[in-house]
């Protein structure tokens, strides 16, 4: 059962006064009666920064009761004979009421400022998504209006081939569209916690090549190049989150790089912050990286890539809302990996991410079947 907060700062306020009034019976022999007072200040000033106020005020008194009670003459009682201990007792209440005091107002303006920032960064992120809606799906729109409205006008008096063009731009418009609305709704699901991982042990070869698979035609135009040793570790990872990490980033090289270009998939095993191409990795980690020969990224843009609705300044007119690469990082980082991008020397960018090693389960050994015969 969890024990409510005020509890724990009432605890802590008994705990405080009990280890004053220890150390000021360590300090009898040898300090005067005004110095074991400070060492009840100091309880009431560290109650009064770290504890609620009433835990504060609650140490105050506390700490009155127990100078009185160990230490004001005479002792083992609660009669006060010098009336000046009575400016102690009123000290060490004020001191709790007034830091108590700011401190709650510190807390109180501290919760504002964070409330204010969250409610900022909230309306900064619907401008944006209105935005990125507003421009990126302006264009599919008018698409799907103009071949829909020329089919409607004069469908009958066109060839096959015409309508058929005009039927195949509607649904490539519309399945731009749904893509888009399924970026959104994901990147949702995961900042709300949703979506949860379904582990399993598997090949990172066989998640590339379904992620290949289903970008195929896209990158139908450029030369690829897999590198993905058959001897690299097993990864457990949701197997289906892992190949949409892969899909955005191959589509994203194929949406950004000229035709012609060489676009490569590659996975090695770290170790010790070293790559080691195939092997096993001591220190646990698969990198993967998705290189290409484009353009590159530039410098002041690469530590802006993964923030939701960024939209490169190289981008163009690719569509896209920018959150292809913000769920990759989210996802990745929801296995414990890290990612980042880097600007190849020669030309062109590698998207890399990295997978967490677990040692794998160990296989059953198989047993020859006893027989019950006897000799």
């Amino acid at each position: 059962m969890k024990v409510p907060a005020r509890w724990v700062g009432y605890g802590g306020a008994i705990g405080v006064v009990a280890t004053c009034t220890a150390l000021g019976l360590a300090m009898t022999p040898r300090f005067d009666i005004v110095n074991i007072a400070m060492v009840y200040l100091l309880a009431v000033v560290l109650a009064a920064l770290y504890l609620s106020r009433a835990a504060a005020i609650l140490a105050a008194v506390l700490s009155v009761a127990a100078f009185d009670l160990v230490f004001v003459p005479p002792p083992g009682t609660l009669d006060i004979h010098d009336l000046q201990y009575l400016l102690t007792f009123a000290v060490l209440l004020a001191v709790a009421f007034i830091i108590s005091g700011l401190m709650e107002r510190g807390r109180r303006q501290a919760r504002e400022q964070s409330n204010l920032a969250i409610e900022a960064e909230t309306e900064g992120n619907r401008r944006a998504l209105l935005a990125s809606i507003s421009h990126d799906l302006r264009t599919p729109l008018a698409v799907l209006t103009g071949a829909s409205s020329s089919l409607l006008e004069a469908g009958d008096r066109m060839s096959a081939d015409e309508r058929a063009a005009l039927v195949r731009s509607i649904f490539e418009r519309a399945r731009e569209m749904s893509e888009q609305m399924e970026k959104i709704l994901q990147m949702t699901r995961i900042e709300s916690g949703v979506i949860k991982l379904d582990k399993d042990w598997t090949a990172i070869a066989e998640v590339a090549g379904a992620a290949l698979d289903r970008v195929s035609g896209k990158l139908a135009k450029h030369y690829l190049v897999v590198d993905i040793p058959e001897t690299l570790p097993l990864v457990r990872v949701d197997a289906a989150l892992i190949e949409q990490v892969l899909l955005n980033l191959l589509e994203n090289a194929a949406r950004h790089t000229p035709a012609g270009t060489i676009v490569q998939v590659r996975a090695h095993a770290g170790v010790g912050g070293m790559a080691s191409l195939g092997g096993t990795a001591e220190r646990g980690e698969l990198i993967v990286s998705v290189l290409d020969s484009g353009p590159g990224i530039p410098e002041d843009e690469i530590e802006h890539l993964f923030v939701k609705f960024h939209r490169g300044s190289a981008e163009g007119a690719a569509s896209g809302i920018g959150l292809g690469l913000a769920i990759c990082h989210a996802i990745v980082r929801l296995h414990g990996g890290r990612m980042w991008a880097e600007r190849l020397l020669d030309g062109g960018s590698a998207f890399r991410f990295s997978l967490p090693l677990e040692q794998p389960p160990t296989p059953p050994v198989e047993t020859d079947a006893l027989t019950d015969d006897k000799s």
